[in-house]
């Protein structure tokens, strides 16, 4: 490879490699390498390099990739999908579209971690948690989960938790998606908790059970009240779950009142296409007692320094990054984004217009039953919301094909019966089509009101949705305006780099986004008939194709819908392909202490037990201790989980040497794909020795963050695991099931797609080695004024890299965490804080990022060292001083000065635009405060001006 004559200054590549070449050549002096071949070379070990160059044709350019993604999506077919099942028709407004869905502000933004940087997606989603609670009618809601099947699963394991039962029983009515009842069972197995499936009147005994779901409207239409069903749970000591449709909770009893202990759902009907599947927002919501326990992310109220409101992430000891092998979740990714959008349809339509959209999928749910029953169908049940089962004999395969040739795809329940959903995109010309599959060519949409067929001891009576925010004008105009507001208060990639470590945060090419908003990728329903899906699956087998020849593996599973998920995925092959061996012993994980959260959380719900190897001086797994621990679990050794690059940044030298262990005692290796942006085009996981690995695509593939999510967190695996990937209940009928959809958040794959057509594999791998370079830059700049704690061999690190700041804080009082709130007034985000050691900042800087961007950024962390010399040497007060005071807002321009600093200093650090510099919206928040007085929902009004007391 290192005799190739490619260019790799093409203009298709300079999308996405932020340096020129007159850049290159100027950083490559810096970090002392004469080319970037002898630098990668210096870098990673030849023992793993790969031989040849990705090759899988010729990068192409914006218009000829969008020309190939039109084409792949015309081969999808949009027929009108009245399938159902937790998935719907719906209408974005074109406002949000545009100011939100499209908009780089909140796709481009990082997890709110730092809450001053992101006050507006913090409001947006504080507004998606009183949009659920006030639905459900519980006390507090999350800040969205990945899908509704998952949610339901982290549900049970929830209610297992609280209910601190040692009963092993959980029950599932039957009229819950299929999908549903797969992802529980998949949950449960290694846990050693039995799944019965039943009808919750007649087959369920409290007494056995730990806890139970329940469909609310099931799948087949019913709506029952579960009220003497919960009663008898609680008097067992068990907990009650309620899968409830949110749209339907504007018309009937909600959960909360038939005294549900947690409530789940799906908010794709707020205004989130289909998309094949997703990505789409997940709702959780608990009563009070139970919020300690309840997984994913909380937005709280709190105060900034000044007093003022603040929202912040509440309670976050709960994150298995810091609790690990003891956390009851592997959450990380939510689906931010979509809550967004999920929070924003319902301030555009308040109330009152999601109840009228709810009555007028109810009318028509009520006109196509009435007409079917006027044509001698019988239809079940008698009183429904949006779902009908109509029963039609032997003649069930002629309808569903009249169907399609009508253009309407209908859900096929049992062999003789006919479920349909209408939804809010539901249509007179709908309505007639599906009279014509049954065989009624006269009938016609009229306009009267049918008599109504919801259940009368059903009909809400409570008020939702009282916070003013859902009552505001929603003129087009001060619609626009407020979510320009909220974003202006955040800090995303369309403003300044984010150099997270291990986060990856590159760019998002706007070619490569514009396709998911074409409607023959985004209206496509998951369970559609396979032959109006031809795109899809030219997109996903190629995309997979594409991967395996990065990766080295041999198949590619699309079903996860996060890096977490992944991780899940992964270790339950590994898990099933023993036990398939009749090694049923096997359930020993080794695991780094350096690694991801994730990767205990993980392998703990996959039932294995963790045992944590340790790492050397250098910050490399210690290959002795790896040695002496896969050895005395020569017999149970199942997997070990190792980050290639290190967590630590570093080509560790020995990772072939490890994986040789691990197989020798009988285990498989499974390798984090977080750190896959150093590997593209230069080693192959498959080829070093793993078996399976999660691939990023929301990090490496260019998958934007969304302030959140969306993730997609595929697994690649060698031969023999194939058959122990996942499958789903629509497609193949396998056992273990993932997530909701069988392609997981399938509508973003074609940002992936795009970026491999864009860049071809030379230019992938040319990303790879300016990562690489950026990393090692910034280590060069840095250095003298930080100690960088982890290098490889010849002093270079990988693509990330980790400064020490725990001496600033021996020295000057300094913590990591005034350093990141100073990076605020320049116009920065932080690097990682305190992971994967304590006290320190972890700097990825990605290959997207000119020189120019890494200067600013390399300026600014010297000047924080300069102002640290000054408290060190006594010019500045210790405790009084820019850091300590970091961020300054707009409102330290104004009134009394008292701080022995000027203003300009305060405000206008290197770094900071003088034009266009970022203001924080607020002060430094108080955590403790907020965790004090944890409020999750939309304050009152009129607290505002008292956020202080």
């Amino acid at each position: 490879m290192s005799a190739d004559n490619y260019d790799p200054y093409d203009f298709a590549n300079r999308r996405h490699i932020g340096p020129s070449a007159k850049e290159i050549a100027e950083m490559l002096a810096v970090v002392g390498a004469s080319d970037l071949h002898a630098m990668i070379d210096a870098t990673v070990p030849q023992s793993i390099r790969q031989a040849e160059w990705i090759d899988f044709g010729k990068s192409l350019s914006e218009r000829r990739a969008l020309d190939r993604l039109r084409e792949t999506a015309s081969k999808n077919r949009v027929l009108t999908s009245l399938i159902g099942q937790g998935y719907y028709g719906t209408t974005m407004p074109p406002a949000i579209q545009r100011n939100i869905f499209e908009n780089p502000a909140w796709y481009t933004a990082y997890s709110p971690y730092q809450p001053e940087i992101s006050q507006g997606r913090l409001e947006a989603l504080l507004n998606f948690q009183t949009l659920v609670a006030d639905l459900t009618a519980l006390d507090i809601a999350n800040a969205s989960l990945l899908d509704e099947a998952t949610a339901a699963a982290e549900a049970m394991a929830m209610a297992h938790r609280v209910s601190k039962s040692e009963k092993s029983i959980f029950f599932v009515d039957r009229d819950c998606f299929p999908q549903t009842i797969a992802v529980i069972k998949t949950r449960a197995e290694p846990l050693g908790w039995q799944v019965k499936v039943g009808d919750p009147f007649n087959d369920l005994d409290p007494s056995e059970v730990f806890g139970a779901i329940f469909q609310y409207p099931g799948v087949c239409g019913d709506c029952h009240d579960f009220t003497p069903v919960m009663e008898a749970l609680h008097a067992a000591g068990a907990i009650g779950i309620v899968a409830a449709d949110p749209l339907a909770l504007t018309l009937l009893k909600p959960p909360g009142e038939m005294g549900a202990d947690i409530a789940v759902g799906s908010m794709q009907r707020y205004g989130v296409p289909m998309g094949y599947g997703g990505p789409h927002a997940a709702y959780m919501a608990t009563r009070d007692e139970y919020k300690r326990s309840l997984p994913g992310r909380l937005v709280g109220v709190s105060v900034d320094a000044r007093g003022n409101r603040a929202y912040r992430l509440a309670l976050q000891t709960r994150e298995q990054h810091i609790r690990r092998e003891r956390a009851t979740s592997n959450i990380c990714t939510s689906q931010v984004l979509l809550a967004v959008i999920a929070s924003m349809y319902a301030v555009f339509h308040g109330p009152a217009g999601l109840r009228a959209i709810a009555q007028r999928v109810h009318r028509d749910a009520c006109r196509l039953a009435d007409g079917l029953s006027g044509l001698g169908f019988k239809i079940r049940p008698a009183r429904f919301f949006d779902t009908i089962t109509v029963e039609v004999g032997p003649y069930q395969g002629l309808i569903m094909k009249n169907a399609v040739d009508n253009g309407v795809n209908l859900r096929k329940v049992g062999k003789d019966r006919i479920g349909i959903s209408v939804d809010e995109r539901t249509r007179p010309d709908t309505l007639e089509a599906v009279w014509r599959a049954f065989g009624a060519f006269d009938l016609r949409y009229k306009d009267e009101y049918p008599p109504s067929h919801l259940p009368e001891n059903l009909i809400r009576t409570s008020a939702y949705l009282t916070h003013p925010i859902f009552h505001m004008n929603r003129a087009e105009s001060e619609m626009t305006r407020y979510m320009r507001r909220l974003a202006d208060r955040d800090l995303a990639l369309d403003r300044s780099m984010i150099p997270l470590g291990s986060c990856t945060m590159k760019l998002n090419a706007t070619a490569e986004m514009l396709p998911i908003s074409w409607p023959e990728f985004a209206e496509m329903h998951p369970f559609a008939p396979a032959d109006q899906a031809v795109g899809y699956k030219e997109l996903i087998d190629d995309l997979s194709h594409k991967l395996c020849v990065i990766t080295g593996y041999d198949a590619i599973s699309m079903q996860p819908n996060s890096g977490a998920q992944g991780e899940y995925a992964g270790l339950l092959a590994i898990r099933a392909y023993h036990r398939s061996r009749g090694d049923e012993k096997r359930t020993v994980c080794l695991i780094p202490s350096s690694a991801h959260g994730t990767n205990p959380a993980s392998a703990q719900m996959c039932g294995m037990s963790v045992v944590v190897v340790g790492t050397d001086k250098n910050g490399n797994i210690d290959v002795e201790d790896f040695r002496a621990k896969a050895n005395a679990h020569r017999d149970q050794l199942a997997a070990c989980m190792i980050t290639y690059p290190s967590t630590h940044g570093v080509f560790e030298e020995t990772v072939r040497e490890l994986c040789d262990i691990t197989h020798e005692c009988g285990g498989q290796v499974y390798m984090d794909g977080a750190n896959l942006n150093a590997l593209v085009g230069l080693a192959k996981p498959g080829e070093i020795g793993s078996d399976v690995s999660h691939l990023n695509l929301h990090k490496t593939f260019c998958i934007p963050h969304g302030g959140g999510g969306p993730g997609m967190g595929p697994i690649g695996v060698k031969s023999h695991l194939i058959p122990f990937l996942p499958g789903h209940p629509e497609t193949d009928g396998r056992e273990m099931t993932v997530s909701a959809a069988p392609y997981g958040s399938a509508s973003i794959l074609p940002i992936s797609w795009s970026y491999t057509l864009l860049m071809g594999g030379r230019g992938l791998t040319q990303a790879t080695r300016i990562a690489i370079l950026n990393a090692n830059y910034i280590a060069k700049r840095l250095e003298k004024a930080y100690p960088i704690l982890y290098r490889g061999r010849n002093g270079y690190v990988a693509h990330e890299c980790i400064i020490d700041t725990r001496p600033l804080l021996e020295t000057s009082g300094v913590t990591v965490d005034d350093i990141a709130k100073r990076l605020i007034d320049s116009g920065f985000h932080a690097p990682t804080m305190s992971w994967p050691v304590a006290g320190t900042l972890m700097i990825e800087p990605t290959e997207s990022e000119t020189k120019a961007e890494l200067d600013r950024f390399c300026d600014a962390m010297l000047s924080i060292r300069e102002e640290a010399r000054a408290i060190e040497e006594g010019r500045s007060d210790r405790k009084n001083n820019p850091l300590k005071n970091a961020p300054h807002t707009v409102e330290d321009l104004v009134g009394e000065w008292d701080r022995p600093y000027s203003r300009e200093v305060a405000c206008f650090p290197p770094g900071a635009f003088r034009v266009d510099k970022y203001w924080a919206p607020v002060n430094r928040v108080d955590n403790a405060y907020g965790d004090r007085n944890l409020a999750c929902s939309c304050p009152p009004i009129e607290t505002y001006a008292n956020a202080a007391e």
